[in-house]
């Protein structure tokens, strides 16, 4: 049985952009006879908000969107630090302490999600202790799992290049496991075939593609969708003040009638809130 999910995090309210990555999701499971879950990322410390859980349920049902919730993954963290302490153990992860000016100062490329790690603290002593990061060492990874691929429903056969990333924080300073570790676990744990999320992640799925390797973990089909854009191109963001779905159900906008709208363009491109989409 075919099985998405919409996996937002409760640190801002909900927009047309969350709006359509949950149509699209809801849609995939829906043309199958399958499932689609709703599963609360809310491991991000102090920027996750208690009450906005409950304002995703009310958003998600105004659009008419039918689903079963999950844990969230505050109730996953012993599923991580066991995860972690595998990789640990498989000696493919490694203590940092550099800081995010420390790399950028040192780094020699840019990579999909900024400056590259330099590697600077790999095959050193550091104190693994508070304060300290964990990175996943990617060429040693790499020499464990061989080549890896993974396919795309848009975009087809992928060959994996986690390597483009460097050598990402698996653990974290500042909260428990990193995105590219939690959300890998928390697809297996779920048994999502079929993860359905933005362009704007694509790469993150070679880093994620090797980590399903190293942990045996299931590999699902993923659906990397176009994304709305604001009319200057950039994607929507709550920290920019994107309308939310809150304030428009609130104002009585039928929330029925904006999916209709939103399921015309599931195509693998963007969409700019500029064109006569009548958002």
């Amino acid at each position: 049985m075919i099985r998405t999910r919409f996996a937002p995090s409760p640190n801002g309210s909900l927009h047309l952009g969350h709006a359509f990555a949950a149509i699209v999701a809801h849609d995939r499971a829906a043309r199958e006879d399958g499932e689609f879950l709703l599963r609360i990322e809310d491991i991000d410390g102090e920027r996750s908000r208690a009450n906005l859980p409950c304002e995703f349920r009310e958003d998600l049902a105004w659009l008419g969107l039918a689903y079963r919730e999950v844990a969230p993954q505050s109730a996953r963290i012993a599923s991580y630090r066991a995860a972690f302490e595998r990789l640990k153990l498989m000696d493919v992860v490694y203590p940092c302490r550099c800081t995010r000016a420390e790399i950028a100062l040192a780094y020699r490329e840019l990579g999909p999600d900024g400056p590259v790690y330099p590697g600077t603290c790999r095959g050193r002593q550091v104190d693994p202790g508070e304060g300290a990061a964990w990175r996943l060492d990617v060429a040693t990874a790499l020499a464990l799992t061989g080549s890896l691929t993974w396919t795309d429903e848009l975009a087809g056969k992928q060959q994996a290049a986690p390597e483009a990333f460097g050598d990402v924080v698996l653990w974290r300073k500042d909260a428990p496991a990193s995105y590219h570790l939690a959300v890998t676990l928390d697809d297996a744990a779920d048994g999502i075939t079929h993860v359905t999320r933005g362009m704007d992640l694509f790469p993150a799925t070679h880093v994620h593609r090797l980590l399903q390797a190293l942990l045996t973990l299931p590999v699902p089909t993923w659906r990397h969708h176009g994304l709305l854009v604001e009319p200057d191109g950039r994607k929507l963001a709550k920290r920019r003040g994107s309308p939310s779905l809150a304030d428009r159900r609130r104002a009585g906008e039928d929330g029925p009638a904006l999916a209709v709208r939103l399921r015309a363009h599931d195509f693998p491109a963007g969409i700019s809130l500029s064109q006569s989409l009548d958002l």
